[in-house]
């Protein structure tokens, strides 16, 4: 089953449903702070994407981190001890399908492209 893992309240995380639920995609949506995140399922994330993409530096939650805290985000596994103490620092929506590599933030052309492509 496709998973859309995000945090509910973001803006982004919904818009994504809301075209999930028009295109009557049927899918189950993991809030990160409700459902929880746990390394094994942030290293597979981390493994198909990298930390790099995963890791939001344009959002609120990396301002609101110290100079220190930032500056010390140079490794996969540093990066990963930050997102699973603090999950909406992981960019999202991160849409996962059964055959499909992970497809990670929303627009409704990518979206459009992923579930059309043959």
């Amino acid at each position: 089953m496709t998973t859309l893992y995000g945090i509910k309240n973001c803006d982004t995380v919904k818009k994504a449903r809301r075209w999930l639920d028009d295109q009557q995609i049927d899918y189950r949506f993991h809030d990160y702070r409700t459902d929880g995140l746990d390394l094994p399922l942030l290293r597979t994330f981390v493994d198909e994407l990298g930390w790099e993409a995963l890791l939001n530096t344009r959002g609120t939650t990396w301002r609101r981190l110290d100079e220190a805290q930032r500056a010390g985000i140079t490794s996969a596994d540093a990066a990963m001890a930050l997102m699973l103490e603090m999950p909406a620092i992981i960019k999202r929506p991160l849409l996962c399908a059964p055959g499909k590599p992970m497809l990670l933030g929303f627009t409704g052309s990518s979206y459009e492209l992923y579930f059309n492509e043959v």
